[in-house]
């Protein structure tokens, strides 16, 4: 049966509202999960962080100072790997929802793609012609088939958390083991190719083949032990899943058009775009920022990059803990109120000041970790809202749709940085020739992107959190409510 979305139960629930005997000890069901379970489940993400860290800060300069690609023809590539990343999220999400097999419906998309990802990876970093046309075709190939290969492994993991646990506060502590994976992916990434750089010497060719061929490796190695490590709760909770005999029946717009009638789900991709867009944006600008605006080196830049994804890391059991004790939404305003100081800092900065760049990249640091933590944290709720009103579990079409926000965000605050630039007279370095100095227009354009656009984004999703409808209280009224039906005993109609 399905419960409509006017139904009295969810009409308490969203109107915060309590009903009688919340308090039922099974209706809660805890299910603490083991370290080593935690710890497998989070190193799963490690090797699409590395992968994509790399992508971010290399592809393109590869394509264009390595590979030689027409510059027109390298944004080509990466524009069209875009649309497809975009694209593949959502059937691959919905596909998952509907595997089966003796390993669940995620751990065989893991297992089966693990290779073939870290193997388009290296694929990526080959020349293997100077044929500008067959250059262009190669690369989009193999964007295509990176990108494929990402979400086919990336997508059903993350889709993994609610199927682990239904505790509220265990759902967060797996999050943050997720993201201290994620952040020292990205720190890998960077790690991996300074040494590439310092090892080989004058060759770039062969700095990108062996940043391909190591980092294909460290990001394929972490999924198998994922897989193997979190199995066993895996398995169970698929045992305990209970089909419903119309789920296959509703075609894939239908189960689209669910997912966004769901209220608490457009809150938290609200949230969810606006924190990473405001990240996103902060990371592509920075550079430009602490080169162009405040006159430092791309060193410093580095330095303060790391800054943020160090602290992020580190803060993300202490905003595990805080999150136990006073709630996500609470635990996402203080976190997020220390990033809008650190962006409020920033544009203060006077040009040349190295003192304080660093302090003010921890102030954001702690910001971004709850960006990363809470939004995914609030997820599964939504979830097991979902379900309760529609009698059905979809993890895959939510957790499809988080990710391809995340990706829109990115490519969208790389085109309007690039946009905003070129329309204010940004003077790019030509090869080999020092920093051109820039017009007061594209500076104050450059401060403005860097510090100004974040805030706003950043003040939206403080709002959203505030109206976010599901607490901590009202998730365990939405575990009862569950845990009653499948009893019997949920006084359905």
């Amino acid at each position: 049966m399905k419960l409509e979305e006017n139904d009295t139960t969810v009409y308490q629930i969203l109107r915060f509202q309590p009903m009688n005997n919340p308090a039922d000890p099974a209706a809660s069901m805890p299910q603490r999960l083991s370290f080593a379970t935690k710890f497998a489940y989070g190193i799963g993400d490690f090797g699409p962080a590395l992968m994509a860290n790399v992508l971010v800060f290399f592809l393109l300069y590869f394509l264009v100072n390595v590979a030689g690609l027409d510059a027109r023809l390298a944004g080509s590539v990466l524009l069209i790997g875009n649309i497809w990343d975009a694209v593949n999220d959502p059937i691959v999400g919905v596909l998952s929802d509907r595997t089966r097999s003796r390993w669940g419906r995620r751990l065989p998309w893991i297992v089966l793609g693990a290779l073939p990802f870290g193997l388009s990876f290296f694929l990526q970093w080959l020349v293997p012609t100077s044929n500008q046309w067959g250059l262009f075709v190669y690369y989009v190939g193999v964007s295509l088939l990176s990108n494929t290969f990402y979400t086919i492994v990336n997508l059903p993991y993350t889709a993994l958390t609610p199927e682990l646990t239904q505790d509220y506060n265990e759902r967060t502590s797996l999050n943050s083991f997720r993201f201290a994976f994620s952040l020292s992916g990205g720190i890998a990434a960077l790690v991996l190719a300074l040494a590439m750089f310092a090892i080989v010497k004058n060759d770039p060719k062969q700095q990108f083949l062996l940043i391909g061929l190591i980092g294909g490796v460290l990001a394929t190695l972490p999924l198998f032990w994922c897989a193997w490590g979190i199995r066993k709760p895996v398995l169970a909770a698929e045992q305990q899943r209970q089909p419903v005999a119309t789920e296959e029946s509703i075609p894939i717009l239908e189960q689209f058009k669910i997912a966004f009638g769901n209220r608490p789900f457009l809150f938290v991709i609200g949230i969810y775009l606006c924190a990473w867009f405001s990240f996103q944006n902060t990371a592509a600008i920075l550079p430009f920022f602490v080169v162009n605006y405040l006159n430092l080196s791309e060193a410093i830049s580095t330095l303060a990059a790391i800054a943020v994804q160090v602290t992020a890391l580190l803060m993300l059991a202490v905003w595990t803990r805080v999150s136990r004790r006073v709630g996500k939404q609470a635990t996402y305003w203080m976190g997020t109120g220390f990033w809008l100081f650190g962006q409020v800092g920033l544009w203060f900065l006077p040009r040349g000041e190295t003192t304080w760049i660093y302090p003010l990249a921890i102030l954001v640091g702690l910001g971004v970790s709850t960006a990363f933590l809470i939004p995914w944290s609030m997820l599964p709720d939504v979830i097991e809202f979902d379900e309760l009103t529609t009698g059905q579990r979809r993890e895959g079409v939510f957790y499809g749709f988080m990710t391809l926000a995340q990706k829109v965000c990115r490519g969208l605050g790389l085109f309007l940085i690039g946009l905003v630039l070129k329309q204010k007279g940004f003077i790019e370095r030509a090869a080999g020739q020092p920093l051109p100095d820039q017009p007061p227009a594209a500076e104050e354009a450059i401060r403005n992107v860097a510090v100004f656009l974040p805030i706003i984004f950043l003040v939206v999703s403080l709002v959203l959190v505030y109206f976010y409808p599901i607490t901590r209280e009202k998730h365990a009224e939405i575990l009862l409510r569950l845990h009653e039906r499948k009893r019997g005993g949920g006084g359905e109609e």
